[in-house]
């Protein structure tokens, strides 16, 4: 189903205090053109700047922490997330965003008064097909015990793990598929939150001065002070909230599977820079898969380069031992304590991320199908994987063995079953299914 631009039919005013400076500040919210994005225009200030969003205008080093800001030339706004949030939320393309001031209000600490107002304004469909970016591969990012992973997907999701070191915030999990629905009923109203002991270190700066506990959940050593959740797990999803803001910062709204641990805003920036380096690979590079392979049952390192679009450092097969066309391959992978991911991936225990373990199943498979007859001038995409188990460490000096089983194989899709073994012994085991694209998806 074709999904269109939209924007809103009439003009939507709100006011009230940033969070963070305290600004009394007045938004209006005006139907844009097709085409046009979001622009951010600070009517205060001599010949209205317009601050676009997109990745290059995110201001990640400014005096105020704990949000996100926009940025260009010297002139910043500030706490956009959850506007954003609610922007993506209720599928809105085009919008002019007009303030007086350097932050944008808190309103209740959530995207729930955003959310409201536009839907009240109502939704203008226009005459533009929307354009979504498209995860082809896995990409993690991880930092300080937190991590962000995205798969691709043909829908927008995320499962997001909060866990802290304290007596009241227990593990939270919650996973989402998102759209309109279940932004409005499971994530809109979800507020901004800190602990205490933050709390106090932010005003003691001379910030926070929007904050009280109406606006801001304060997490003490009891409870929530002054105040009650919304939901159980209001604090989880409202990382969920931030996150869907961070991302629609790129311009375009987002297709994929988000797997988070802990993440924050700079995390969210990190796997924006690697969205956007996987972007620009998939738009410039000049791969073409061969097809003429006849029966070969093996392949060297060279030989998979030319049938895999992959490259170091995220090439993670060394060599195919066998295929038997259209039904099974066994790859190789070695493991040595020079690859990239160990450097940060538990450096004073190095583990093989298992994410990437998958992968490296995933790019045995890409070889058997991009082998087959069936498949030629078209290009295999990892899609989705299903009944992942890791069941043992791979560590430096093990040889992966990755065995990899056709269970079925259509014109547009294939779907297979794959195993990695250490010795003998199954280390990680998953579903894997596969989209087909023309080569000429690769440029």
């Amino acid at each position: 189903m074709i999904s269109k631009q939209k924007t809103i039919k009439k003009e939507v005013v709100l006011e009230g205090r940033g969070l963070h400076t305290g600004n009394q500040i007045c938004l209006r919210l005006k139907p844009a053109e097709v085409g046009s994005g979001i622009s951010f225009i600070r009517t205060d200030l001599e010949n209205k700047p317009v601050i676009k969003t997109c990745f290059d205008n995110i201001i990640s080093d400014t005096e105020i922490p704990r949000c996100t800001s926009l940025g260009k030339d010297d002139i910043i706004i500030h706490t956009v997330e959850h506007l954003m949030s609610a922007l993506s939320g209720l599928e809105i393309d085009n919008l002019i965003v007009e303030l007086n001031g350097n932050e944008l209000p808190g309103l209740d600490g959530s995207g729930y008064e955003y959310f409201r107002a536009l839907e009240k304004a109502g939704m203008q469909e226009q005459e533009a097909e929307r354009q979504f970016i498209e995860i082809h591969e896995p990409i993690s990012v991880a930092q300080n015990g937190s991590s962000l992973l995205i798969v691709p997907d043909k829908e927008f999701k995320i499962s997001y793990a909060l866990s802290y070191d304290h007596p009241v915030l227990r593990s939270q999990y919650v996973y989402v598929k998102v759209d309109r629905d279940s932004f409005s009923r499971e994530i809109a109203q979800c507020r901004t939150f800190c602990l205490e002991e933050e709390a106090r270190a932010l005003q003691e700066s001379g910030l926070g001065k929007g904050a009280n506990y109406d606006n801001t959940l304060v997490v003490g050593e009891k409870g929530i002070i002054g105040n009650e959740l919304r939901m159980p797990d209001e604090l989880a999803r409202h990382k969920i909230l931030d996150f869907i803001g961070d991302m629609y910062l790129l311009g375009q709204p987002l297709r994929g599977h988000v797997f988070a641990m802990r993440s924050g805003h700079q995390l969210n920036m990190e796997l924006m820079k690697s969205i956007i380096r996987q972007q620009k690979m998939y738009q410039s590079s000049s791969f073409v898969p061969k097809h003429d392979w006849g029966d070969q049952s093996e392949f060297t390192i060279n030989e998979i380069m030319k049938i895999l679009p992959h490259r170091y450092p995220f090439l993670l097969v060394d060599r195919i031992v066998s295929i038997e066309k259209d039904r099974k391959a066994v790859g190789i992978k070695n493991i040595t304590i020079n690859e990239e991911f160990f450097s940060g991936h538990f450096p004073s225990r190095p583990v093989m991320p298992g994410v990437l373990i998958v992968e490296a199943m995933a790019q045995v498979g890409g070889v058997l199908v991009m082998t087959s007859d069936a498949h030629k001038g078209k290009v295999a995409l990892f899609m989705a994987t299903d009944n992942v188990k890791f069941r043992k460490l791979v560590e430096p000096g093990d040889q992966l063995v990755l065995d990899v089983e056709m269970i079925r194989d259509r014109s547009k899709t294939a779907y297979m079953h794959g195993q990695a073994k250490v010795n003998g012994q199954v280390t990680t085991e998953a579903d894997i299914a596969f989209s087909f694209v023309d080569a000429s998806f690769l440029g």
